[in-house]
């Protein structure tokens, strides 16, 4: 552990930052775990928008964001 008042505050500040970022993507899968049990196609702009600001925000990888959104896609509107 180092000693310095900036490494302290960087771990700080990854810690609250991870907490946020974890938070994040644990209501997202929430959420599409939701959206797919339901079968509701009203809150799917709300699930998409969801993953995208995850996306944008270099939570998940955008790849991750466009695999997911396919899956949605296809599971609610072509099954």
């Amino acid at each position: 552990m180092t000693n310095h008042l900036s490494s302290l505050k960087r771990i700080r500040q990854n810690y609250t930052r991870r907490l946020r970022n974890k938070y994040a993507y644990k209501s997202t899968k929430t959420a599409i775990k939701k959206l797919l049990k339901e079968k509701n196609k009203e809150k799917h702009s709300i699930v998409i928008s969801m993953i995208d600001k995850l996306a944008k925000k270099n939570i998940i990888h955008v790849n991750k964001a466009a695999r997911l959104k396919k899956k949605l896609n296809r599971k609610l509107f072509y099954n």
